[in-house]
């Protein structure tokens, strides 16, 4: 097997990732996934599509990330290699859509505009 490679994204978050075969390592911005999400939640969140398909020790991952805020990145991940996985073997689709791993979250942060604080608040009304 060739190295598979693809890209995720979520909110301003980037990753790229490349699979190949190998112990089930993953490496995130030559880090440990571990060292790099410290969180399990965030852990998890990343390797979502590994447990589903049951391929946790199959495959040896390098990810690039950049952008974006730990959870973004967790998230863009997981799209990431769901999209891998599809590449290695189309019959896992199926399963992969029904988790609902394959959508790309379309939400962006709005952005503010002028003449207000935030996007959408506004300075305090005074009367007089």
């Amino acid at each position: 097997m060739e190295i598979v490679n693809t890209i995720g994204r979520r909110k301003s978050a980037v990753a790229r990732i490349y699979v190949s075969e190998g112990k089930g390592n993953i490496t995130v911005n030559k880090r440990d996934l571990k060292e790099y999400f410290t969180t399990e939640i965030l852990q998890f969140i990343a390797t979502q599509p590994l447990l589903l398909l049951d391929v946790r020790g199959k495959y040896d991952i390098k990810v690039n990330l950049d952008g974006g805020g730990f959870k973004g990145q967790a998230e863009a991940v997981r799209l990431a290699i769901s999209r891998a996985l599809i590449d290695i073997d189309p019959e896992s689709r199926p399963q992969l859509k029904q988790a609902g791993f394959l959508t790309r979250d379309p939400r962006q942060v709005e952005r503010k505009k002028p003449g207000r604080p935030k996007a959408r608040k506004r300075f305090q009304f005074s009367k007089r």
